[in-house]
């Protein structure tokens, strides 16, 4: 007859208190199980980009596979995908990378893991602006550091310069700079990038720069920080093919940083995953390498769906600014309800309009729903519509 084990051996390892499940996925499963019941839902809810993965892309992962190019790769990546990266960082980020510099990873996730691994350790504090992308607080969290929230309104209003001084301590080690941002598709200017690139190399700070959504800006430019003087070698930038290229379920991405970060980007690769699949990377060259007008034919799209979406919430009395970057809209639905979980309940009951709850971003989202306009015109115009109809 066996014992029963103690409570004390059937326990998670204690990094893992802090960290919870998201929210934005718990809302798609109620979604599923509401069309599963035969019920209409206008869905804002999602982060995906509404358009397939290019035939460009999917013909060269054919081809790869033709080719028999399925054996390991180097667990940083195939050598022609990261040399295709290194120049299109110089190129068009002006950041002084060289393939050395270059990681491959599985997804924007799996480099912000590895990012954080590499550089926070038990007790450091990472500045976050906030509303932020809520993953972030517990990739933060297993790393064992705290996360510390700035209002991007206040350092925009008061200075960033100044904002960030309120909030830093001698703990303080890194920044968390993303732009444009989710939930609010806030871009951040040239300006505002050298602001916290002096507050970071003042303070001898690490910056994780957050490029998710980089061919999606509509008013102003897309800046890296890590062009910067000074600021390649203090900054980790993280980059995605999912929303560029509408490769959310391939999971590829990837990083550029100096040493020691690229060593620490490689150990947590190499025992996380061992890198990323042989075919996919090939597919990914193809990305890179092929000469097309769809990055900027998609951006135009995506903002003809924005400014219908934007018209249209300020004309229901939710005031959205409009959003100069990424594809989500964050109005401040406080006539609905101040409790944003309340007033996306409302919408989703009276008017079968789906979207998340700014407090799911943190406190300074609270009071707003984010909707995501990586939709169809059709599905914008129809939710719209049911709003105007129900609230």
């Amino acid at each position: 007859m066996t014992s029963p084990a103690s409570p004390i051996v059937f326990r998670l390892a204690s990094r893992l208190d802090e960290i919870g499940f998201s929210d934005i996925v718990n809302i798609r499963n109620r979604i599923m199980k509401l069309r599963a019941a035969g019920e209409t839902v206008h869905q804002f809810e999602g982060g995906e980009p509404y358009m397939q993965t290019p035939d460009f892309v999917k013909d060269a992962m054919t081809r790869a596979l033709s080719d028999n190019k399925t054996r390991y790769a180097p667990s940083s990546g195939i050598s022609e995908l990261r040399s295709a990266i290194a120049e299109k960082v110089r190129a068009k980020n002006n950041i002084p990378a060289e393939a050395g510099d270059v990681i491959v990873v599985n997804g924007g996730m799996q480099g912000l893991f590895g990012a954080f691994q590499s550089v926070v350790n038990p007790g450091d504090e990472v500045i976050v602006f906030s509303p932020f992308w809520t993953p972030i607080k517990d990739l933060i969290a297993y790393s064992q550091g705290k996360t510390v929230l700035v209002p991007t309104d206040e350092a925009r209003d008061d200075g960033f310069e100044k904002t960030l001084a309120r909030y830093a301590t001698e703990r303080t080690r890194a920044v968390y700079y993303n732009t444009p941002q989710n939930p609010t598709g806030v871009v951040f200017t040239r300006d505002e990038a050298l602001a916290v690139s002096r507050f970071a190399q003042e303070r001898d700070l690490i910056v994780f720069a957050d490029e998710a959504y980089e061919d999606l800006v509509y008013d102003g430019e897309h800046f890296s920080i890590a062009s910067i003087d000074g600021m390649f070698e203090r900054t980790i930038t993280l980059f995605t093919l999912s929303k560029s290229y509408a490769m959310t379920g391939w999971r590829l991405g990837y990083a550029v940083a100096a040493e020691p970060w690229m060593t620490g980007m490689r150990k947590t690769t190499l025992y996380s995953s061992n890198g990323v699949s042989t075919p996919t990377q090939w597919a990914a060259l193809a990305a890179f390498t092929t000469q097309s007008d769809m990055l900027e034919t998609n951006r135009r799209a995506y903002q003809e769906r924005r400014d219908i979406m934007s018209a249209g919430l300020n004309d229901l009395g939710l005031l959205c600014e409009t959003p100069a970057g990424a594809f989500y809209a964050f109005p401040d639905v406080t006539r609905v309800s101040a409790d944003s979980r309340a007033a996306a309940e409302i919408l989703l009951e009276r008017a079968q309009v789906a979207t998340v709850p700014g407090v799911v971003f943190g406190p300074h989202g609270e009071g707003h729903l984010r909707f995501s306009f990586s939709t169809s015109i059709e599905n914008i115009e129809a939710g719209l519509d049911s709003l105007r109809r129900n609230l």
